[in-house]
């Protein structure tokens, strides 16, 4: 057959195709095909922020202009929860679009030595940074990781290209030491402390990654410290010294101003984000998804409902959450239906195309039905939270709620009727408390099952 062809004709074109081959081994699989309407992705989540810390939610005390513009000119939830009550938990399920028991971070990833510091969230977990690397975005996080204080559990093995921040619960704003005196500013996965307050640094940070990747498909994470402990405003002095363990204190009235100074401070640099998406075009082509990772403590605003951060009643875990997409989002619109923070990283998987692994299950749903039919198709759903020995679930405007330490029986809220939990109607309503406690014991059940192993060594 090859009589016909010259032999130095076929040995150009074999050698030719070798070649491509072996490039194009070296370059490596071709990237994603990207959708033609895939919008660039920006979550934003505040810290210990309270349902009524911004003024767009009632706040009286300060103001907070650039995320009431934010809402003026998207959606804003009020019905938004987190998965958890406190920081790790909330983080790991937002992370993974799954109840964070699932994966082995059911509390606080404590910075005390003897406490749980060495665990982490598992290389082995899928997140939406990896999921979205998958479609052809750049990933980076900036802000607070607290999911693993070890290398191994950091944000670069969890789909993020760039890391930027602190990787435990809270550090001091100027001095970026966590509250058992170690440093804690990050660069990926080495230690690379700056100079600046965290939540301009944030801010800083983000500015310049959208800059140099304005002609990119990113998604952006920013995890603010605000206004998580320790309360220090632009202008205080450092608190915290390396090596050494500080409580934290305050003179009188500190914690109110330096609250507000944190707060507006985020809000500020928000409204720098915003602008430069606006000055650039992107506005259009980039959803921002704002929340907080569970309520306020005492010290901040949950607007008059029941609890703070670390309990179960709404106070503890219902937050703002604030969705902008300028001409996809319609303007100052309220999006009333039941939602959790597991419900982002669905959301970003249909927006980027992305497909669930086979057998993989996530416990969140996307919210695009939100804005584009002006409501969820799931009015029914059933959301659960775990604490310690708190247990509650949400059926429509239902709310059940077990203390198992306190002694307390079970308590059933009709939030409709009464969304401060003032009023508990377990005992009219003995059919719905057992529907109920059934139905947490059935999800309970199905979220142990398979469920990642917390690490109780010392390593």
């Amino acid at each position: 057959m090859f009589s016909s062809f010259p032999m130095n004709r076929f040995l150009i074109v074999i050698m030719g195709a070798l070649l491509e081959w072996v490039a194009g081994a070296a370059a490596g699989p071709p990237p994603a095909p990207e959708m033609a309407n895939q919008p660039n992705l920006i979550v934003i989540l505040a810290d210990d922020l309270g349902y009524g810390d911004l003024s767009c939610y009632g706040n009286q005390r300060f103001e907070t202009p650039s995320l009431d513009q934010m809402a003026s000119e998207g959606m804003r939830f009020t019905d938004f929860h987190s998965s958890g009550p406190v920081c790790s938990p909330t983080r790991a399920g937002l992370l993974t679009g799954r109840y964070q028991q699932r994966s082995g971070i059911p509390g606080v990833i404590n910075a005390a030595f003897q406490a749980n510091r060495h665990h982490g969230l598992s290389p082995e977990e899928w997140t939406f940074a990896e999921a979205l690397q998958g479609q052809g975005y750049h990933t980076a996080m900036f802000g607070k990781w607290h999911l693993g204080y070890r290398a191994v559990f950091n944000p670069i093995h969890h789909g993020f290209e760039v890391f930027k921040g602190y990787v435990s619960g809270n550090v001091d704003y100027h001095a970026h030491i966590d509250r058992m005196g170690v440093q804690d500013w990050w660069q990926n996965d080495l230690l690379a402390d700056e100079t600046g307050y965290t939540t301009e640094l944030i801010t800083q940070h983000a500015l310049s990654y959208l800059e140099a990747h304005a002609e990119d498909r990113f998604c952006l994470y920013l995890a603010y410290e605000a206004p998580h402990d320790p309360y220090q405003g632009p202008e205080d002095p450092p608190i915290r010294v390396e090596g050494k363990v500080v409580s934290n204190r305050y003179e009188p009235g500190r914690i109110p101003r330096a609250y507000k100074e944190m707060v507006q401070t985020m809000d500020q640099g928000i409204g720098r984000i915003l602008t430069w998406l606006k000055s650039q075009e992107l506005d259009r082509q980039t959803l921002v998804f704002f929340f907080s990772d569970n309520g306020a403590n005492r010290n901040g605003s949950n607007a008059g409902l029941r609890g703070f951060k670390g309990g179960l009643y709404e106070g503890g875990h219902r937050v703002p959450a604030i969705a902008w997409w300028p001409e996809t989002i319609p303007s100052n619109v309220l999006c009333n239906d039941l939602t959790i923070s597991l419900d982002v990283m669905p959301t970003l998987l249909e927006l980027s195309g992305a497909s669930v692994p086979a057998n993989h299950v996530l416990d969140g749903l996307s919210l695009t039905g939100a804005w584009t039919h002006g409501s969820l198709p799931h009015a029914d759903r059933l959301l659960f939270w775990s604490y310690g020995n708190y247990k509650a679930m949400r059926q429509g405007p239902w709310k059940y709620l077990v203390q198992e330490q306190r002694g307390h029986g079970e308590e059933l809220y009709d939030l409709s009727d009464h969304l401060d939990e003032s009023r508990n109607v377990a005992g009219q309503h003995a059919e719905r408390v057992q529907s109920m406690r059934q139905a947490y014991e059935r999800w309970h059940a199905s979220v142990m099952a398979g469920a990642r192993v917390q690490d109780t060594s010392r390593h």
